[in-house]
């Protein structure tokens, strides 16, 4: 009876921690359209969180270099571009790092809050969180 109920537990409380990452593959909509632009895959690496674009939703766009970017991704394609760096996780929060709008190419500091399982909260902002926009991203399953 003690073994089941400490297997139960060990695996309840394993469900719940990895069901509350952030890693895995979003969906990013357009705040201005409403429509679906592009899966971003964030993944953890040294201990910070990245994100790529690794599919573009528009068929017309996919082969688009990033023309105003700054520095090592200046006239990369969108597509692989990294543009969520080095984010560290601050208690229900991720900050510390900076996302990249290929549109025009600006990074901004950044802060991203899982609202739920399926739901991305992210920010970019200048100074400090006031002044910023927000986007909620999806999970794709």
């Amino acid at each position: 009876m003690k073994k089941t109920f400490f297997t139960f537990a060990l695996l309840l409380i394993t469900t719940v921690f990895y069901s509350q990452s952030i890693t895995g593959k979003w969906k990013t909509i357009d705040d201005e359209t409403g429509k679906a632009k592009s899966i971003i895959e964030i993944y953890e690496k040294s201990g910070k969180i990245y994100g790529k674009v690794v599919e573009i939703l528009d068929a017309s766009r996919t082969k688009e270099l990033c023309q105003d970017c700054p520095g090592e991704d200046a006239r990369k394609p969108i597509m692989g571009l990294n543009v969520i760096k080095g984010l560290k996780k601050d208690g229900d929060e991720y900050s510390g790092g900076q996302i990249l709008d290929p549109k025009n190419g600006k990074l901004y500091k950044c802060l991203i809050v899982l609202e739920s399982q399926d739901k991305l909260k992210v920010r970019g902002y200048i100074g400090f969180s006031l002044l910023g926009r927000t986007q909620y991203w999806y999970r794709v399953k």
